[in-house]
């Protein structure tokens, strides 16, 4: 998808009479938005923005090791045995040529084999060589500038990271700013750069700050004016649908759970000191009803203890989560912090951190993956709404958020009229387009367009061909399971049967992921799982979860997961 941003000038900071003043420059392509105002505490938003650029700039993807110079010895060894074996045949060469009807010009192929190597090696490092050399134009490679919306209540910006596995949030309430002018709800794109984070690092306590989204430039721009820039940027399809899909999965019920400041503390603390080269990586959650939480550091086992607030959930269960290294992004908030809380979905899937600093508030999402790739998906998927919410409702559910841009679950059912569980399948729908966010904190729901115009399903990108013929065949009664029993003493799982008459086995880990299969079909054949679990590995899994016998009513959907 291409997005076109247009900017007058640049962000930010700059010095005025008795203090500094942030501009941010806002996208003119959008509707207006502005704000002006003085920040009350520019510590407080100085830590929290900077952590805020953490997530949009973090990247854990694996990166080997810089070989080069090992690389430029081996190349050197190379050529010398190329030299000594060109030598000895020379003369079979000149006399295999003087027999063509016309001559080749000299070194053709090595030429080609080496413009060949060249480029695609430079390709392959061209990323981290910028990331290294040139942050700023490394920046603007970056897949989308961060969005800001003006709301009656708060401020709030967010961002998405460019590994495509972390969302970030930061809610400033209004109350934190005095002498408010030119505001103009609403959402758009502000201008970022490497520089303006820099210059928010001399944010001070004992200097008035003057907050400031441009509202001039809405009144002056002239396409041909100097300072005007536009600029079209190709967002990957996997980015825009990740960040949908974190959109999505955050409209979906989620357990709280409060965590002190002395046990963020103690998480973060345990893992820059200790670094795990094998064995499981995820953070394990053990809730048990009265009694305080306790958080599991998996290989190492260990415990820290939450004797602030006992759990409050109605039943025992156990959540494991992943991608807990993205944590300390969180670490340069610990001395302003009041307290966290954490939303859980479930084992494998995406969780939210929440941390308070007085009238400020980050909320940090761990996509559960450390790439945007089908494990993830196709574990979302499964708990998206069955059926397909139609477009009058959804129009419905917009125009409600006309009035009052936050409202509450139990305000859009109101306003609405309608079901329950059509309300949660419109919410989560809206979500996934990008227009509406659920702001987990406030327990409320608002209206927000993440793009200049609303996304359709075909922009988010095609479901995977495979995912898709994979729960057809679950819903037609395709799959026939014969074995469903535990593979050892590390809590795998071995599903084995027949789908569509094709016999297929699959092992799954404690979470659900597909660890190794067995299919007769051509697409696992050709592929194994390099490109993802075939479609039959993909319905057995779904049978043995016990998919195949969930009702397609959007009642019993919204029972299973509200209840």
């Amino acid at each position: 998808m291409e997005l076109t941003v247009a900017y007058k000038g640049h962000s930010g900071v700059r010095r005025i009479l008795n203090g500094v003043e942030v501009s941010l420059a806002p996208n003119l392509r959008r509707d207006r938005v502005s704000f002006v105002g003085t920040l009350l505490q520019p510590l407080r938003f100085r830590e929290a923005v900077s952590a805020l650029h953490d997530v949009v700039v973090s990247d854990l993807r694996y990166k080997a090791r810089d070989k080069s110079a090992y690389q430029a010895h081996l190349a050197a060894e190379k050529e010398r045995a190329a030299t000594i074996r060109q030598g000895a045949s020379r003369a079979a060469r000149a006399e295999a040529k003087a027999r063509l009807p016309l001559p080749i010009p000299e070194g053709l192929e090595g030429r080609f084999r080496a413009l060949r190597s060249r480029y695609w090696g430079a390709r392959d490092k061209y990323s981290d060589h910028v990331s290294r050399t040139d942050p700023a134009l490394w920046r603007l490679l970056m897949p989308c500038d961060p969005v800001i919306t003006v709301a009656p209540d708060v401020l709030f910006f967010e961002c998405f990271s460019a590994d495509e596995s972390s969302y970030g949030c930061l809610t400033v309430e209004r109350g934190a700013f005095r002498a408010e002018e030119a505001v103009a709800l609403g959402t758009t794109n502000v201008d970022y750069s490497w520089g303006l984070y820099e210059q928010f690092q001399k944010l001070r306590s004992y200097r008035q700050t003057r907050f400031e989204i441009d509202p001039v430039g809405f009144e002056v721009h002239v396409e041909q004016e100097a300072g005007y820039r536009e600029e079209k940027i190709d967002l990957p399809p996997s980015w825009l649908r990740g960040f949908m899909q974190m959109q999505a999965a955050m409209s979906l019920p989620l357990r709280r759970v409060p965590v002190s400041r002395e046990g963020l503390y103690g998480v973060l603390a345990w893992l820059k000191l200790h670094r795990a080269k094998k064995g499981s990586r995820a953070l394990r959650f053990e809730l048990t009803p009265g009694r305080p939480v306790e958080l599991v550091l998996e290989p190492w086992e260990k415990r820290i203890v939450l004797h602030g607030t006992p759990y409050a959930g109605s039943r025992a269960e156990t959540i494991r989560t992943w991608g807990r290294d993205r944590l300390r992004l969180l670490a340069r908030l610990l001395p302003l912090a009041e307290g966290a809380e954490v939303y859980l979905l479930g084992s494998g899937l995406p969780s939210f951190w929440s941390v308070r600093m007085g009238e400020m508030r980050l909320v940090l999402g761990l996509s559960g993956w450390t790439a945007n790739d089908w494990t993830g998906g196709s574990a979302l998927d499964q708990l998206a709404p069955p059926a397909e919410p139609d477009t009058a409702l959804l129009r419905q559910l917009g125009a409600a958020f006309v009035a009052s841009p936050m409202l509450t679950f139990e305000q859009v059912r109101q306003r609405t009229k309608a079901a329950p569980a059509l309300v949660a399948a419109g919410l989560n729908r809206l979500a996934q387009l990008g227009q509406v966010i659920h702001d987990l904190p406030a327990g409320a729901y608002r209206w927000r367009q993440i793009m200049p115009s609303a996304l359709s399903t075909h922009e988010l990108g095609p479901e995977a061909p495979e995912t898709a013929a994979g729960r057809d065949l679950v819903k037609q009664r395709q799959v026939r399971l014969e074995r469903n029993e535990p593979s050892g003493a590390s809590g795998l799982r071995l599903l084995a049967g027949k789908v569509s008459g094709t016999a297929a086995e699959v092992v799954l880990d404690p979470d659900g992921r597909i660890v190794r299969g067995k299919c007769t079909c051509s697409h696992h054949h050709q592929f194994g799982l390099r490109r993802g679990p075939c479609r039959h590995l993909q319905a057995l899994r779904r049978a043995g979860q016990g998919e195949g016998v969930r009702s397609s009513s959007l009642d019993e959907w919204y029972r299973s997961l509200w209840n």
